[in-house]
Parts: C-alpha cells; sequence; structure tokens
C-alpha cells in the first residue's frame, strides 16, 4: 500500500512538473516552423590561415569573398586607405602581437556553435515579431581591440579579441585604453547579447530626433532592454543585458525607489542638457551622485527606463511587442505603467 502512494506521489510530482514546464515555455511564441539557421563566418581565421603563404593570392580570396567587409577592415579597422591590401596584410603577418593576440581567439574560439545556435533562437523570434527583418551576414574578425561590433553594407561584424574573457591578460596590458569596468564584459557570453542590441539599434529601432528630455531616453533605452527580453534565449540573465554585475543589479533593486526620488526631487527628467543627461545614461563605474563610497550601478536612467517600460507593459497585456517599440510618447507610458517604487 505504501508503494502504491509513493509511486502516485511520484506521478503526480512528474505531472506537475511537465505542466509547470509547459506553463513556462507558453509565455514565448512558436517559433519552431521559422526556418533559420545563422552561421558566422570566420574571417579572422580565413586571415591568419594565409600567414606564410602567397599574399596576392590571399588579398584576392578575401576580397571576393567578403567584398564590402574586407574593404572595410583593410582601410578603416586595421589600416588606412594610403597603403595597398597588400601592404596592410604584410605588416599584420609580421606583427608579433597580431600572431599572439590569433593564438588566444583560436584557444578561446576554435569554433562558434554556441553564439550560432543562440543567434538563430534570437533572430527566428525577432522574425516572428519583425517578418521583414533583413538579417545581416555575421562575420568574426580580430582588429587589435579597435571595434567590438561594427554595422557596415549588409554585415554586422564580431569583434572576438573583444570577448576574450574577463581575465584575459591582454586586458589588462589596454586598460589606460579600455577600463576593467568596461573590460570585465567582455566574455563569450557578451556575444549574443550584444549582437542582438546593436542590431535593434542599428537596424530596427534608431533613436527618433526629438528625444531630447532624460525621460524620451529612459524610455527609449528602457524599450530596447524589454525588445532584448522578448528575443534573447530566456537564459540570459538580466544583469548581462543591461551589463551590470551582480552586486550593481542587486544595489540598483535594492535602492529602486530612492533612485526615483532622486531623479523626481532633482527635476531630472525632464532635462535636456546632454552633459547632464549622460551621466544617468553613459557607461561608468558607478553614478556620480548617487549612492555611497562609488557603490552605485552606472547608466541608472536606463535601468530606470527598463523598469518603467516592465511596468507599462504588465499593466497594459494588450499592447503588442510592435506597438510598444512604435510608442514615443514617453510621458504616456510612464504616466500609463503608473510606476511608483516605494523608498528603502
Amino acid at each position: 500500500m505504501m508503494y502504491n502512494v509513493k509511486h502516485s506521489q511520484i506521478y503526480l510530482f512528474f505531472l506537475f512538473a511537465i505542466v509547470f514546464i509547459s506553463c513556462k515555455q507558453s509565455n514565448r511564441p512558436d517559433v519552431s516552423n521559422i526556418k533559420l539557421n545563422i552561421k558566422i563566418e570566420r574571417f579572422d581565421q580565413q586571415l591568419y590561415k594565409g600567414k606564410g603563404k602567397d599574399i596576392s593570392q590571399i588579398n584576392n580570396f578575401l576580397s571576393k569573398n567578403y567584398g564590402l567587409f574586407y574593404d572595410d577592415y583593410i582601410h578603416k579597422m586595421v589600416g588606412s586607405p594610403e597603403y595597398s591590401n597588400e601592404e596592410i596584410i604584410g605588416i599584420l603577418y609580421r606583427d608579433q602581437p597580431y600572431t599572439d593576440l590569433m593564438k588566444e581567439v583560436n584557444a578561446v574560439y576554435p569554433d562558434l556553435k554556441k553564439q550560432e545556435q543562440d543567434l538563430t533562437e534570437t533572430f527566428k523570434y525577432i522574425k516572428y515579431y519583425y517578418p521583414k527583418a533583413q538579417i545581416p551576414k555575421f562575420i568574426s574578425f580580430v582588429s587589435g581591440f579597435s571595434y567590438q561590433m561594427p554595422v557596415g553594407d549588409e554585415y554586422l561584424g564580431i569583434g572576438l579579441d573583444m570577448f576574450l574573457g574577463k581575465d584575459s591578460k591582454f586586458y589588462r596590458a589596454i586598460v589606460q585604453s579600455v577600463p576593467l569596468y568596461l573590460s570585465r564584459r567582455f566574455t563569450p557570453d557578451y556575444i549574443v547579447p550584444r549582437v542582438a542590441e546593436t542590431y535593434a539599434h542599428e537596424e530596427l529601432f534608431p533613436e527618433p530626433d526629438e528625444n531630447r528630455t532624460l525621460l524620451s531616453k529612459m524610455v527609449f533605452q528602457g524599450k530596447i532592454l524589454y525588445f532584448l527580453d522578448q528575443v534573447l534565449p530566456e537564459s540570459t540573465a538580466d544583469s548581462i543585458k543591461i551589463g551590470y554585475t551582480t552586486k550593481q543589479l542587486d544595489w540598483a533593486q535594492t535602492y529602486e525607489g530612492d533612485i526615483w526620488a532622486y531623479f523626481l526631487e532633482n527635476n531630472a527628467l525632464y532635462e535636456t542638457d546632454y552633459q547632464k543627461i549622460q551621466v544617468y545614461l553613459a557607461e561608468g563605474p558607478f553614478t556620480p551622485g548617487l549612492g555611497e563610497d562609488r557603490n552605485s550601478a552606472p547608466k541608472l536612467g536606463v535601468y530606470m527606463g527598463w523598469k518603467i517600460v516592465k511596468k507599462y507593459m504588465e499593466s497594459h497585456p494588450e499592447v503588442t511587442l510592435q506597438q510598444l517599440m512604435t510608442e514615443n510618447d514617453a510621458q504616456k507610458i510612464l504616466n500609463q505603467s503608473k510606476y511608483k517604487p516605494k523608498q528603502k
């Protein structure tokens, strides 16, 4: 008799687990019928493989296969127009730091299967919401820490040397030009979120020129983050979406009400002075004027915009993602969100 009870409990447990998982998955649209298989073209490896071979042949091969990207890479990213393609390639091949860097890139990224899988999932959701969206070529490259994610004619570049892992020896060597608060995010986990964010900004949702107030910029950035919520793999942490450490995200969540009160008390929402606004939107180690001992999270305007948009969408389940992204009345979104976080 005891066995039957246990057996029933086990059965009920698994039944509940199946229902729970099904409910969780049903929150997102079914994109299984969207045919898409994203591949990242390894320009970085193709260029490096040419070392020791005939440079003229390598130049012809890369020019034929990578077209406009190759031209941008040679003359804008690593070289300049006054030198020929072959001269620039020759300089790279003779440069020991380039060789050292490529060895590190190949060690960290022998392949990009995980990134391709996650990009495929992400862009299936993007195509679900925006069927006419044009998906660019994705091309990986190395530029000596000059470019992370350039966008050109029909391509989106992925600078793998800017995603080697926060403890890479290379980032400690370039700390004067790339501070640690930035390079700590140069990890493999950031590739797909940064691709999606860049694509959203550059291809789908350019910021309206009339966005001059802090509030309008906050809500615009909040909409971008909400868009990422809908299209990135569900396992993507909120801290990675916004670029916070776990500690910074915890701080922002803990003091959300106090941050909002600070904005209101300082009449910051309708400020249009770019220099003053940037304090709350720009990357940095912390947000000046908030927190003690420089322990605040950075770009708190972006974080608060995200919270406002989330509250708005929770309050208005009838509003679609597409409707949200075309709604440029930040004041309307704020008012109808009824956003009023409690102070600590």
